[in-house]
């Protein structure tokens, strides 16, 4: 099992998850955050740490999607060790849905 970043992040990154995480496996994209799943050792920290529930389980329903995003990412993003401020806005966005189609920038 591995932890996963889902389109709840988008226009949030609060990045608490990224302080708590012992082996630094987040990846940091313009508008959200992603988690190289071979690196994520499945400690489960980072999930409760997210106010907004926008890391899940590889094993839960849906998953697939975000476990290709997530690893397509974390190859080309910079990785992120430590917290930041939350963008800013992220208030306005956090209950929004279908954040992905809306909003997601690859910056690449």
């Amino acid at each position: 099992m591995t932890y996963l970043v889902n389109d709840k992040c988008i226009k949030c990154k609060h990045t608490t998850c990224v302080d708590v995480c012992p082996v630094d496996c987040f990846y940091e994209g313009k508008n959200m955050l992603v988690i190289k799943p071979d690196e994520c050792i499945d400690c489960g920290v980072c999930e409760p740490e997210c106010p907004i529930d926008a890391i899940i389980a590889d094993t839960e329903d849906g998953s697939e999607r975000w476990l290709e995003l997530n690893t397509k990412y974390s190859e080309l993003w910079p990785n992120i060790t430590e917290k930041k401020e939350p963008l800013t806005n992220h208030e306005k966005y956090k209950d929004e849905e279908n954040k992905f189609d809306k909003y997601f920038e690859e910056n690449i």
